[in-house]
């Protein structure tokens, strides 16, 4: 019996460190895709990021249609962000629906309606979003 249990303890580590060893060699390839020399930054998946949710106002627009439930009026988001102007939410806006994050949804009705969610490329961020806040919580106070 205690053979199997030896036998078993080394399998479990065994398994542990092709875990390990695979972990790293997915990074070692990330690593390359994203950061070899060369390549410029906007060719990369890391650059295709930043462009997407790069800016002042995208990471709080989308981090209010999260927030707030699966859509979110402008008049509320503006409320809610506060410090921004109609201009810029309106640009705002924009570039996350051209890019595929958000879906501006036009009701026919007087006053007229419009309401902004999340695409499902737009849900896939969701993630990404909980890993920053995650960060952001574990280094705020050191």
């Amino acid at each position: 019996m205690l053979n199997m249990v030896a036998l078993l303890c080394l399998f479990v580590k065994y398994a542990q460190i092709c875990n390990i060893l695979t972990q790293r060699e997915v990074m070692r390839n990330k690593k390359e895709q994203c950061s070899s020399e060369g390549i410029k930054l906007e060719d990369t998946g890391y650059g295709y990021t930043l462009s997407v949710i790069g800016g002042k106002y995208k990471m709080i627009v989308l981090f209010w249609i999260v927030e707030t439930g699966p859509a979110l009026r402008f008049n509320d988001l503006k409320r809610k962000i506060g410090s921004i102007s109609f201009k810029t939410l309106t640009s705002t806006l924009r570039e996350l629906e051209r890019d595929g994050i958000i879906q501006r949804k036009v009701y026919p009705q007087i006053p007229p309606k419009v309401e902004y969610s999340l695409t499902e490329k737009g849900k896939s961020l969701i993630p990404v979003m909980d890993a920053i806040c995650d960060w952001g919580t574990a280094n705020r106070n050191k």
